[in-house]
């Protein structure tokens, strides 16, 4: 009998990552997070001027676009920087650069010629 393979995610949509970013208190999250400390709402919460219920709903978003992930540790919930998003994003921002990299150097051999 062969053991099931897990499922692998998908990898998140630049999109989703760039729309969680835009909202400052998501930004100041993810920045308190980068640092690689797992951090619980009781911390975090004394890290940002909302509500624990706020707080919580920001971090859903977080991590529905791959920027968190949570997992219970004894009573607490913590949460940690998900690189998964970050890189996503970063993948399709070297794609636009590539692109527009090429665009410029069409201009610049058309201007030369």
């Amino acid at each position: 009998m062969c053991a099931a393979m897990p499922k692998a995610e998908p990898a998140p949509n630049p999109a989703n990552v760039f729309a969680a970013l835009g909202d400052p208190t998501r930004f100041r999250l993810v920045d308190r997070l980068g640092d690689g400390a797992p951090r619980s709402i009781s911390t975090l919460a004394s890290e940002v001027p909302i509500s624990r219920q706020a707080l919580t709903k920001h971090l859903r978003v977080l991590e529905a676009a791959g920027l968190a992930s949570a997992a219970r540790e004894g009573r607490e919930t913590l949460y940690r920087i998900d690189p998964r998003g970050l890189l996503a994003a970063n993948t399709w921002i070297g794609a636009v650069s590539a692109q527009w990299d090429a665009a410029i150097d069409r201009l610049k051999r058309h201007v030369e010629d």
